[in-house]
C-alpha cells in the first residue's frame, strides 16, 4: 500500500539520505584530514568523565563514522553528481584512516590503553569489510602498514565476556581480509560459538548469558556476527555451517525491528546507549543493504521508515553543536542520556542507518514508490499481516 499524504510530504529518497550522511560526517572527516580532530571535536560526557573519555572519543568518532558510511564509499554504481561527492569523501576518509593511524599525526589514536579501544577498533576493522576496495585497497601501503599495528595493537585487551567478544572477532576478519598470516581464528571462533550459545529465539541474541532488552543485538551482535562470516565462514566447516542460521536471525530480527518503528519514526526508548540515535537500526539497515529482508517487507517501505527515524532523531533541534558536532539525546539535545561510556565520539554510530546507500540507485530501495510501513498500516486501520516468533 501507498504511503500515506503525511509521508508523501516528507522526503525519503536518496538526495535526502545523502544531506543527512553529509551533516554527520563532514566536520569529523573535514578536522582529521587538517589532523585537528582532538583540537576541534568537543568531549560532551557525563561529569567528571572528561578526561577519561578524552582517551577514546576521537577513535570512537572515526570507526563509527565509517562503519555506517562505507558501503556507500565502496558503491561506484551511482550517477556523475553522486558519484563526485562519493569519491570526495572516500579521499577524506582515507585521510582520515591515514590521520588516526600514523604515529606521527598530531591526531594518532589510542588502539591500546584502556579497554574502550578494542570496541572502536572493531568498528574501523567493520567498515574496512565493507569497503575493502577504497578504504583498504586504496590506502598506501605505509598507511596499510599503520593500520594492520593500530588493529593487532588491540589484541592485548581482554574483552568483556558479552557482545564485546565479537569486537576481537571482526578484529581478526579485517586482519584476515589483509591478508596477515597470523590472524587469529581462536578469538573468531570463540565468539561466534559463544554466540550461539547465546542465543535466545526469534531472532534475538542475549548480551552474554542473559537477554537485555536494549538495542545490542542492532548495535553490534547481528551486524558483526553477519560481516564476520561474510569474511571467513569459508575458511571453517563448523562457521560455514553456522552462516545460514545467523543469517536467517538477521532477517527475522529485521521483521521485529520494522515493526518497532512507530508512523511517526519515533521507536520504543528502552535500554542503554540511546544516544546512538538513527544506530539502533543498524541491523534493519544491513538486511537492506544485502537484500535480506523479509519477503513480507517491500524495500521501499523500509526507506520510508528509516527516513523517518532519521528525521525524528537527526533533524530535532539541539541535535548539533554551532559548529556541527553531535550533542548527547535521542532526539535534540539530552545530556541526561549521556551514560559512563558514553561521550562525543560515541554518538556517530548513528550513522550506521546509511549503510542502505551501498545500494545502487535502481534497487527497489531506492527506485520504489514512497510506502507505507507496518506501524502506518496497522494504526491507520490497513489490512496488515498477523506478526509470529519464527521458530529457529
Amino acid at each position: 500500500m501507498t504511503a500515506s499524504k503525511g509521508i508523501l510530504e516528507k522526503e525519503s529518497g536518496r538526495s535526502y539520505w545523502l544531506r543527512q550522511l553529509q551533516a554527520v560526517a563532514e566536520p569529523v572527516l573535514r578536522a582529521l584530514n587538517e589532523r585537528e580532530l582532538k583540537a576541534r571535536m568537543p568531549v560532551e560526557c557525563v561529569e567528571g568523565c572528561q578526561q577519561d573519555r578524552a582517551l577514546y572519543t576521537h577513535l570512537e568518532a572515526l570507526g563509527r563514522l565509517l562503519c555506517g558510511i562505507a558501503p556507500w564509499l565502496d558503491n561506484d554504481r551511482v550517477h556523475a553528481g553522486e558519484d563526485e561527492l562519493r569519491r570526495k569523501y572516500a579521499e577524506l576518509a582515507r585521510g582520515a584512516i591515514d590521520a588516526a593511524t600514523d604515529p606521527n599525526s598530531a591526531d594518532y589514536m589510542n588502539f591500546s590503553e584502556g579497554y574502550q579501544p578494542i570496541v572502536d577498533t572493531a568498528f574501523l576493522a567493520q567498515a574496512l569489510l565493507r569497503a575493502p576496495y577504497e578504504l583498504w585497497m586504496k590506502l598506501d601501503a605505509r598507511v596499510r602498514d599503520n593500520v594492520v599495528a593500530a588493529l593487532k595493537a588491540t589484541r592485548t585487551r581482554k574483552p568483556h565476556y558479552n557482545n564485546w567478544l565479537l569486537f576481537g572477532a571482526t578484529i581478526e576478519a579485517a586482519l584476515h581480509m589483509a591478508g596477515e598470516s597470523d590472524w587469529d581464528p581462536m578469538r573468531i571462533d570463540y565468539a561466534l560459538k559463544q554466540h550461539a550459545q547465546w542465543y535466545a529465539g526469534d531472532g534475538a541474541y542475549g548480551d552474554g548469558p542473559e537477554f537485555h532488552w536494549d538495542y545490542y543485538n542492532s548495535f553490534v551482535i547481528i551486524p558483526m556476527l553477519v560481516d564476520v562470516l561474510r569474511t571467513v565462514g569459508d575458511d571453517y566447516g563448523d562457521w560455514s555451517g553456522m552462516r545460514e542460521g545467523v543469517m536467517k536471525h538477521a532477517v527475522r530480527y529485521a521483521a521485529v525491528q520494522e515493526r518497532f518503528i512507530a508512523p511517526d519514526g519515533s521507536f520504543p526508548p528502552i535500554g542503554r546507549s540511546l544516544a546512538y540515535r538513527s544506530g539502533a537500526f543498524q541491523s534493519l539497515a544491513q538486511s537492506a543493504l544485502l537484500d535480506m529482508l523479509p519477503e513480507a517487507l517491500e524495500p521501499a517501505a523500509v526507506r520510508c521508515a528509516l527516513a523517518a527515524v532519521i528525521r525524528r532523531t537527526l533533524e530535532a533541534p539541539g541535535t548539533y553543536t554551532a559548529d556541527g558536532w553531535l550533542r548527547i539525546g535521542l532526539s535534540g539535545h539530552q545530556p541526561g542520556l549521556g551514560e559512563s561510556y558514553i561521550s562525543t565520539g560515541s554518538l556517530y554510530l548513528c550513522a550506521a542507518v546509511f549503510l542502505p546507500l551501498g545500494l545502487p540507485e535502481e534497487h527497489p530501495f531506492w527506485s520504489g514508490a514512497d510506502r507505507a510501513w507496518t506501524s502506518q498500516l496497522a494504526w491507520g486501520g490497513s489490512p496488515v499481516p498477523i506478526d509470529s516468533a519464527w521458530k529457529g
